[in-house]
């Protein structure tokens, strides 16, 4: 790509995180390239490019190519009202966000040759692990406050420190993560909690007033809970850092079903994704004791779906991990548990209505019973038998047990009228 550009006698840069990270000898995901051409010039030099916006930036074989800029006055706290393009590479770089993000490496056109560029010492701030705004840190964060977010996840994501001034601008621009919409908040929350160590992120951002802003529950957490929670989500992303739901369920874990799942709706985690995670909050807290029953234990498996079923073994068992300096004990316990669900999967043991020998039209065919809620009420009392006993689970013994069911509800007044029903055949 840059070869590209340097023989259509342009000058291009690899500029942001690619260049930092590759400085860091750490992988680099993606790239993204500078250069002097206009965007009318690059869709030229890569057909079939595509143009991204109104800030110069081009789509080309998978990069985002964008053309020098300089910045004007950002009323929104998130966007430039202007933009002016540039010839100078230099212009570019002023205008970026930490001086670890303004290093580039390219040259000027076909007859230059390549080095780095760093006006901001960047490549010093990199030795010396700091996170350091470009120029005025007020300005900077003043200008676009996702700029905020963006320093706590890169400072977390490279255990750097904060630089004092970038740090006291931080604090003072707190609330201006007000100005950046909840989608974006969400999806830089969650690179954070993608990365190691995902709790040096969450204290980075309690520690400048910003938690308080994107996620005042946890704000408002009593400080042990809230370090248990982070012992949590620490253990959490360790073992299982690919698996969100856990980790998300170790953060919020201390909120509570309902409120955790408010919390994910709001950062524009899908429903499904927010009620994954909401079950697992409520049903982890509940303890296991070695005196249960096999039935106590298939009943615990039953208040989540099947496939959250390891995540909530696995969520028990790092919220175990978390608390064993004050409970040697609960480790083991929780491997105890964890034995006998798998002995209970190992027998396929019914604990949905799915798995039930009967089915709602079996009952309205066989039984006679009319649509409606009846058929769900007696479904669920059904279930409730099998799981206390399932041998119980065969069509003839459940429709049995169904027809003395339903002579109770309707005793009870609770059904309505229907037809007589046939015999059991």
């Amino acid at each position: 790509m840059l070869d590209t550009l340097w023989g259509a006698g342009h000058g291009g840069y690899l500029v942001g995180g690619g260049v930092r990270d590759a400085l860091l000898g750490m992988p680099v995901s993606d790239w993204d390239i500078a250069t002097d051409a206009r965007p009318e010039r690059i869709l030229r030099v890569f057909p079939g490019s595509s143009y991204q916006n109104r800030f110069g930036t081009v789509l080309a074989r998978g990069l985002e190519i964008t053309t020098f800029r300089r910045d004007h006055r950002y009323a929104d706290h998130r966007r430039p009202d202007t933009v002016t393009f540039s010839q100078d590479i230099f212009e570019d770089l002023a205008r970026r966000d930490l001086t670890i993000n303004a290093i580039a490496w390219g040259r000027r056109g076909p007859e230059a040759g390549s080095r780095l560029v760093d006006p901001a010492d960047g490549q010093g701030d990199l030795q010396a692990r700091l996170v350091r705004a470009v120029g005025d840190p007020v300005r900077r964060f003043d200008e676009d406050a996702l700029r905020l977010l963006r320093a706590v996840r890169i400072a977390a994501k490279l255990d750097f420190a904060i630089e004092p001034m970038t740090h006291a601008a931080m604090v003072a621009h707190a609330a201006d993560i007000e100005w950046v919409s909840e989608e974006r908040i969400g999806s830089e929350v969650r690179r954070m909690l993608a990365a190691p160590g995902p709790s040096r992120a969450i204290r980075f951002m309690a520690d400048t007033g910003i938690l308080a802003t994107t996620l005042p529950e946890l704000q408002a957490l009593p400080e042990a809970t809230l370090a248990r929670s982070l012992e949590t989500l620490d253990l959490a992303a360790e073992t299982h850092p690919a698996q969100e739901h856990l980790v998300l369920a170790a953060l919020l874990g201390e909120l509570g079903p309902e409120t955790a799942r408010s919390v994910l709706l709001r950062l524009r985690v899908g429903g499904r994704d927010a009620d994954a995670v909401a079950l697992l909050v409520a049903a982890a807290p509940e303890p296991y004791l070695s005196t249960w029953a096999d039935a106590d234990v298939r009943r615990y498996m039953g208040r989540v779906p099947a496939e959250l079923l390891p995540e909530l073994l696995e969520l028990r068992f790092v919220r175990a991990a978390a608390a064993a300096p004050a409970h040697p004990d609960a480790p083991a316990r929780e491997a105890g548990l964890a034995e006998r669900v798998e002995r209970q999967q190992a027998a396929a043991s019914p604990l949905t209505l799915g798995a039930l020998a009967v089915d709602g039209r079996d009952l309205r065919e066989t039984l006679g019973v009319p649509e409606g809620p009846v058929i769900g009420a007696i479904l669920e009392r059904l279930l409730a038998d099998v799981i206390e006993e399932p041998s119980l689970n065969t069509r003839m013994t459940l429709l049995t047990r169904a027809s003395l069911i339903l002579d109770e509800l309707m005793q009870r007044g609770r059904s309505a009228t229907g037809p007589a029903r046939p015999p059991i055949r």
